[in-house]
């Protein structure tokens, strides 16, 4: 099937985006890697009737360490940013993440962005970027503005963007030398979407937890912070009794949807399970080489 007509638009510039939307209203759509929208327009679930695309835009394609932690661009392709020094060195989660996104042609042709501005619950980068932590920096005619992660996914594919407004780029935030990460997935094939999924990160002192994040995907509208199963990591020796009770704390309380590929109590079955699995992984990390 194809998709309905459209009109499109080649913006050069971050500012030159955000002048198109301003113009162009509601019925304005971003196109950067397409890896998201394109579908959904060839399945007719998707009609813009005007694609701007941003991807001959220099100002939005960055990449690098800035003062605070990992900077994305909005037309960063997920593969560059994967790979990057400053991706491995900064936030190595988010990499893990990408690494399971689709294969690699898709990753060549997908952005990070664009996965977080789609705001899937069961899309790996989400959960990655909640735990890490850091802000979104979204333009529009009013100027700019800065979105902490914790409220930018507000349900199931949706954020707080409003009408004529772009996000430009991300900021992953860095974590103390010594953070171990651990990110889980489990899906029906290696290529098929996650089922549930588990990003976090833990951070150990005098051989003590002193700083914990745990997110699950793929169980809730949003990609899930489970604060329980951090309080219980914090304070604690790692090993493999508090990271079970870790996991049961993150598993207890959410209420996953059931589907053609699995049923809600399977799904709280496997958060609780690549829960303590990612923390298993985070663990041999912390403290050493990722």
């Amino acid at each position: 099937m194809k998709s309905p007509p459209f009109d499109y638009h080649r913006a050069r510039s971050a500012a030159e985006a955000a002048a198109l939307l301003g113009e162009l209203g509601f019925d304005a759509r971003i196109l950067a890697g397409g890896q998201s929208l394109v579908p959904l327009m060839n399945l007719r679930l998707a009609a813009p009737g005007h694609l701007v695309d941003i991807t001959g835009a220099p100002d939005l394609a960055g990449v690098g360490a800035n003062g605070s932690g990992l900077s994305v661009g909005a037309a960063a392709r997920q593969r560059t940013v994967e790979l990057h020094a400053d991706t491995l060195a900064i936030a190595p989660v988010l990499a893990d993440a990408i690494s399971n996104a689709g294969q690699v042609p898709v990753r060549h042709q997908g952005t990070v962005v664009g996965s977080l501005a789609h705001a899937d619950p069961s899309a790996e980068m989400p959960a990655a970027f909640k735990a890490q932590g850091g802000s979104v920096t979204v333009q529009g005619a009013g100027g700019t503005r800065e979105i902490p992660s914790e409220e930018f996914f507000e349900g199931y594919f949706t954020t707080p963007l409003e009408e004529g407004e772009l996000v430009t780029a991300v900021t992953v935030d860095a974590w103390p030398t010594g953070t171990g990460h651990g990110f889980l997935e489990f899906g029906v094939t290696a290529e098929s979407w996650p089922i549930a999924l588990a990003a976090v990160l833990i951070h150990t002192s005098g051989g003590v937890i002193d700083r914990a994040s745990v997110v699950l995907g793929g169980v809730a509208e949003v990609p899930l912070r489970r604060s329980g199963a951090e309080a219980t990591l914090v304070g604690s020796v790692p090993g493999a009794e508090v990271f079970e009770a870790a996991a049961e704390a993150a598993a207890t309380g959410i209420e996953p949807l059931s589907d053609s590929f699995g049923s809600g109590a399977y799904r709280k079955k496997l958060a609780r399970v690549l829960t303590r699995r990612a923390l298993t992984t985070a663990a041999a990390r912390a403290g050493g080489d990722a």
